[in-house]
Protein backbone atom coordinates (compact mmCIF):
# COMPACT_ATOMS: atom_id res chain seq x y z
CA UNK A 1 0.00 0.00 0.00
CA UNK A 2 1.38 3.19 -1.02
CA UNK A 3 1.82 5.91 2.06
CA UNK A 4 2.60 9.55 1.94
CA UNK A 5 5.58 10.25 3.80
CA UNK A 6 5.70 13.21 6.47
CA UNK A 7 9.14 14.36 7.15
CA UNK A 8 9.08 15.86 11.63
CA UNK A 9 11.45 18.31 12.10
CA UNK A 10 13.46 15.88 14.29
CA UNK A 11 13.51 14.00 11.63
CA UNK A 12 14.97 16.20 9.03
CA UNK A 13 18.08 17.18 11.26
CA UNK A 14 18.63 13.66 11.92
CA UNK A 15 18.92 12.90 8.44
CA UNK A 16 21.12 16.08 7.54
CA UNK A 17 23.57 15.17 9.80
CA UNK A 18 23.74 11.76 9.54
CA UNK A 19 24.19 12.41 5.72
CA UNK A 20 27.05 14.85 6.41
CA UNK A 21 29.04 12.95 8.52
CA UNK A 22 28.30 9.72 6.33
CA UNK A 23 27.42 10.74 2.83
CA UNK A 24 28.38 7.57 1.65
CA UNK A 25 25.05 6.19 2.92
CA UNK A 26 22.88 8.59 0.71
CA UNK A 27 22.08 6.00 -1.58
CA UNK A 28 21.48 3.44 0.87
CA UNK A 29 18.99 6.10 2.55
CA UNK A 30 17.05 7.07 -0.75
CA UNK A 31 16.40 3.32 -1.26
CA UNK A 32 15.21 2.67 1.65
CA UNK A 33 12.83 5.94 1.84
CA UNK A 34 11.49 4.79 -1.40
CA UNK A 35 10.59 1.12 -0.50
CA UNK A 36 8.53 2.59 2.55
CA UNK A 37 6.38 4.88 0.69
CA UNK A 38 5.50 2.04 -1.34
CA UNK A 39 5.19 -0.41 1.18
CA UNK A 40 6.64 -0.68 4.92
CA UNK A 41 6.77 -4.19 5.13
CA UNK A 42 8.74 -5.06 2.32
CA UNK A 43 10.97 -7.92 3.82
CA UNK A 44 14.20 -5.61 2.27
CA UNK A 45 12.98 -3.00 4.86
CA UNK A 46 12.71 -5.96 7.93
CA UNK A 47 10.14 -3.44 9.35
CA UNK A 48 9.32 -3.72 13.30
CA UNK A 49 7.33 -2.62 15.79
CA UNK A 50 9.26 -1.07 18.97
CA UNK A 51 8.59 -1.37 22.66
CA UNK A 52 9.34 0.61 25.54
CA UNK A 53 9.97 4.07 25.59
CA UNK A 54 9.20 4.08 21.76
CA UNK A 55 6.79 2.05 22.00
CA UNK A 56 3.32 2.98 19.25
CA UNK A 57 6.69 3.67 16.41
CA UNK A 58 7.78 1.25 14.15
CA UNK A 59 11.44 0.94 12.58
CA UNK A 60 12.92 -0.60 9.51
CA UNK A 61 16.41 -0.83 8.41
CA UNK A 62 18.12 1.51 5.44
CA UNK A 63 21.31 -0.37 5.45
CA UNK A 64 23.83 -2.34 7.42
CA UNK A 65 23.64 -0.29 10.82
CA UNK A 66 20.96 2.55 9.95
CA UNK A 67 17.33 2.76 11.34
CA UNK A 68 14.55 4.87 10.40
CA UNK A 69 12.31 5.40 13.36
CA UNK A 70 8.22 6.48 12.07
CA UNK A 71 4.68 5.56 12.70
CA UNK A 72 1.75 5.34 10.77
CA UNK A 73 -0.67 8.40 10.85
CA UNK A 74 -3.61 9.65 9.10
CA UNK A 75 -2.74 12.77 7.06
CA UNK A 76 -5.18 14.58 4.79
CA UNK A 77 -7.19 11.78 5.17
CA UNK A 78 -4.28 9.42 3.76
CA UNK A 79 -2.65 6.65 5.00
CA UNK A 80 0.39 8.34 5.63
CA UNK A 81 4.24 7.88 7.53
CA UNK A 82 5.36 10.11 9.81
CA UNK A 83 9.38 9.77 10.04
CA UNK A 84 10.69 10.69 13.42
CA UNK A 85 14.17 9.86 13.31
CA UNK A 86 16.72 8.44 11.55
CA UNK A 87 20.42 7.03 13.18
CA UNK A 88 22.59 4.25 13.68
CA UNK A 89 21.00 1.46 15.62
CA UNK A 90 22.43 2.75 19.03
CA UNK A 91 21.45 6.22 18.44
CA UNK A 92 18.01 5.75 17.90
CA UNK A 93 17.23 3.32 20.39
Amino acid sequence: MRRVLINSNAFVRASKKMLKKKPELADDFKEALKHLEEDAYQPLLRTHKLTGTLEGSWACSAGYDLRIIFCFVTYQGKNAILLQTVGTHDEVY
